[in-house]
C-alpha cells in the first residue's frame, strides 16, 4: 500500500468534523428483544476536512495535497485533535501511559497501542503511526533511553530493545507517545464551487482512516 509519510495540514485538520464509526447489525424480534453484532474488531475513524477551510488560501493547500496525494492513492498522516496522545490530550505524555506488554526476558520487540476503557469491554487499539521523538518507554517503571535501550520505527509503531535490553520475565513494558491516524482522502474529485465558498458555504473534503 502506498503512504507518504507526511501530516495533512494540521491548522486545517483542528477545524475538521469526525470520529470513529462502528458497524454493527441489529435485528429487532418479534417480541421487541435485539440481536447484535459487531461486524468489526476494530473502529474506523472517517473526518470531513472541509469544516476546517476557513480560507481561498487554506482550500489552496488543500487542493496543492490532494494533488501530490493523487486523489485516493497515496495515504497520509492525519491529527485528530480530540484523540492525538496516550493520555487525554490535555495533560503531559508519560512513560507510564499505557500498557504495550509483558516482558519474557528474550522478545526484544513490542507493538504501540492504546486502551480505551478498562471495566466491562476495553478496547485496544494498535498505534502504527507515531509522532518521531515522543515515544518514551519505562519497564517495571524505570524509565528507559531512546537509543540506549531501545529504538521506535516511527512508520510501524514498533518498539526494539537492543540485544541485551530486553524486559525481563513479568516486567511490565509501559509507554507514552504522540500518534497521528493513517488515512487517505475518500474521494477521487474535490468539487469545489468558489461563489458559494465566498457567501460560507463549506466544500467536502472526506477522509477515511485505513489499515495498516
Amino acid at each position: 500500500m502506498s503512504f507518504h509519510e507526511i501530516r495533512f495540514p494540521t491548522a486545517i485538520s483542528r477545524g475538521a468534523q469526525g470520529g470513529p464509526e462502528r458497524r454493527t447489525d441489529v435485528v429487532v424480534l418479534g417480541a421487541g428483544f435485539e440481536e447484535r453484532n459487531s461486524r468489526w474488531a476494530a473502529s474506523r475513524r472517517s473526518y470531513n476536512a472541509g469544516y476546517g477551510v476557513t480560507s481561498l488560501d487554506a482550500l489552496y493547500e488543500v487542493i496543492a495535497f490532494f494533488e501530490e496525494r493523487r486523489g485516493r492513492f497515496h495515504g497520509f498522516r492525519w491529527r485528530d485533535h480530540a484523540d492525538w496522545k496516550s493520555g487525554p490530550p490535555g495533560a503531559p505524555t508519560t512513560p507510564l501511559d499505557q500498557d504495550i506488554g509483558t516482558g519474557n526476558g528474550s522478545t526484544l520487540s513490542f507493538q504501540l497501542r492504546k486502551t480505551y476503557g478498562a471495566l466491562h469491554a476495553p478496547f485496544v487499539r494498535e498505534v502504527r503511526k507515531p509522532v518521531a521523538g515522543t515515544v518514551k518507554i519505562a519497564v517495571g517503571g524505570v524509565t528507559k533511553s531512546a537509543g540506549t535501550h531501545f529504538s521506535v520505527d516511527a512508520t510501524t509503531g514498533l518498539v526494539t530493545f537492543v540485544p541485551g535490553q530486553a524486559p525481563g520475565s513479568g516486567a511490565s513494558v509501559t509507554a507514552g507517545f504522540e500518534f497521528d491516524v493513517p488515512v487517505r482522502f475518500d474521494t477521487d474529485k474535490l468539487d469545489i464551487n468558489l461563489s458559494g465558498f465566498r457567501s460560507g458555504a463549506i466544500p467536502s473534503i472526506p477522509i477515511v482512516e485505513i489499515r495498516l
